[in-house]
C-alpha cells in the first residue's frame, strides 16, 4: 500500500499563527505532503485561547515561510463567506504559494459560532454550497479578457471579470459529507477528492462504492476521484508514551483506538493498512496537539515509511 499522510489541524481549540507556522513547517520538513486545518471561528469546549484565527489570512502567511507542502481548508463553510470573495481569496493564497493551495468545501453544521460571530446560518444550506462549487469553478475557467455571469437562488453574479487566477490550472476541490446521494453527485460534478471525516471504520469502503457509483453516473471514471478519510492521530512509542499522549488531548486510549490512527506504531501502521484496503488513497492525520512536535517526528520516521 502507499498512502499519501497528511497533517490536519483544529486551531480553533487553542493555537496562535505562530503555533500553526510551526507544525506547517515541521511537517513540511518531515515529508507530510500538506498542512490543512479547519474553518471555524469557535472552540468546541475549553476555553480556546488565544482566539480563533481566520483560515485563509493563516494560509496566506504560511504560504509565504513554506515552499512545498500544499495547504487547504477540511472544509471552509460555505456560511462564512460569498463565493465571489472566497475564489478572490483562495486564488491569491495559490499565487502567494505557487500553486499549493487545494479547497475544501463544506456546507456548514456548527451553529453556535454564527451566533457567537454574528454570521447568518440559514437552516437548509446545501443549496448555497452547490452554488458556490458553480461560482467558484466557474470564476477560475472563466477565460482571461471574458466574463462570468452567474444566476441563482442565492447568488446572482453579472459580467464579473472573474480575476484573478489561480497559479494551479486547476484548485484542487474537496467535497465531503454523509448524504446518501445529493453530496456524491455534487463530488461527482466538482471535486477531485472524496472525504470521510472520522468515519466509523465499517461505513469506509461502502461510501466509497456509493461515491463511484454517482461519478459513474456523470460519466467520470472512478480513478478521477481521490478518496480520503480523516482520522485522530495519537502514536507513542510504547503504550505508556501512547497513554500520554492520549491524556494530553482529553481522550480515552480504548476509544482513540476504535475510532482513530492510535495506539504504538505497529498499531498505527495496522489501522491505515486497513483504510487502506478499503480504498482510502489519502490520510488526514487529525493532530490535537501543536505544541507536540515530537509527535509529528515519530509518525513521519516510524510510520510513513511502512505505509
Amino acid at each position: 500500500m502507499t498512502l499519501d499522510l497528511r497533517v490536519f489541524t483544529e486551531p480553533q481549540q487553542g493555537a496562535s499563527y505562530d503555533d500553526q507556522l510551526a507544525v506547517a513547517q515541521a511537517a513540511e520538513q518531515l515529508g507530510f505532503s500538506a498542512f490543512f486545518r479547519s474553518d471555524h471561528y469557535l472552540a468546541m469546549g475549553g476555553d480556546g485561547l488565544p482566539g480563533p484565527t481566520d483560515s485563509w489570512t493563516t494560509l496566506a502567511g504560511i504560504a509565504r515561510e513554506t515552499s512545498t507542502i500544499r495547504l487547504g481548508t477540511l472544509v471552509t463553510s460555505a456560511t462564512f463567506r460569498h463565493p465571489g470573495v472566497l475564489a478572490i481569496q483562495v486564488a491569491q493564497v495559490d499565487q502567494m504559494s505557487g500553486g499549493r493551495v487545494e479547497l475544501g468545501l463544506g456546507a456548514g453544521w456548527f451553529a453556535r459560532e454564527h451566533e457567537a460571530y454574528g454570521i447568518p446560518f440559514p437552516a437548509k444550506r446545501f443549496g448555497l454550497l452547490e452554488e458556490q462549487l458553480a461560482v467558484i469553478t466557474g470564476l477560475w475557467g472563466t477565460p482571461v479578457g471574458e466574463t462570468f455571469s452567474f444566476a441563482g437562488e442565492h447568488y446572482t453574479l453579472t459580467d464579473s471579470p472573474a480575476l484573478p487566477k489561480p497559479a494551479q490550472a486547476r484548485v484542487p476541490i474537496v467535497v465531503g459529507g454523509g448524504g446518501p446521494t445529493r453530496t456524491p453527485a455534487l463530488a461527482a460534478r466538482f471535486a477531485t477528492e472524496y472525504n470521510q471525516a472520522f468515519p466509523e471504520l465499517a461505513t469506509i469502503a461502502p461510501r466509497i462504492a456509493v461515491v463511484d457509483k454517482a461519478l459513474a453516473d456523470a460519466g467520470r471514471e472512478a480513478s478521477s476521484i481521490t478518496h480520503s478519510a480523516a482520522l485522530v492521530v495519537a502514536v507513542g512509542r510504547d503504550e505508556a508514551q501512547f497513554r500520554a499522549r492520549a491524556a494530553a488531548i482529553g481522550r480515552e486510549p480504548d476509544e482513540l483506538r476504535e475510532h482513530g490512527v492510535a495506539g504504538t506504531v505497529a498499531q498505527a501502521v495496522d489501522r491505515l493498512a486497513q483504510v487502506a484496503a478499503d480504498g482510502v488513497e489519502r490520510v488526514y492525520l487529525q493532530v490535537l496537539d501543536l505544541h507536540d512536535l515530537d509527535h509529528l517526528e515519530l509518525i513521519a520516521r516510524e510510520v510513513a515509511p511502512q505505509v
